[in-house]
């Protein structure tokens, strides 16, 4: 790469350390499904808070965006900041239509 002559040798360590996050998030998450008397749209926000989660881990490891530059975060962070705008926008959509009453299977 350009600019770019130094390798960065990383130790077993972080890549076990990271193997143990996602899996305790990995359990978390199954954990949060079986919760009972949750409202939907309070496990749909745990879900989603653990996966931002689970993601920004990989992202920051096996990207290698920790070691990186202020030029990688930038971009680490738009990508980010995108895929909040297209989750908005999909909500948004979801939200204002109108639901249609269900009575249930004819007989």
């Amino acid at each position: 790469m350009a600019g770019h002559d130094e390798s960065h040798v990383h130790p077993v360590s972080l890549y076990t350390h990271t193997l143990w996050w996602l899996m305790a998030l990995l359990v978390a998450t199954v954990v949060a499904g079986y919760i009972p008397n949750v409202p939907n749209w309070l496990g749909v926000v745990i879900a989603l808070t653990i996966a931002v989660w689970k993601a920004t881990i990989v992202i920051m490891n096996f990207m290698h965006v920790r070691f990186s530059g202020k030029l990688a975060w930038l971009f680490a962070g738009a990508g980010f900041f995108w895929l909040l705008i297209m989750l908005a926008f999909a909500f948004a959509d979801y939200v204002s239509r109108p639901w249609e009453p269900f009575h249930g299977w004819p007989e």
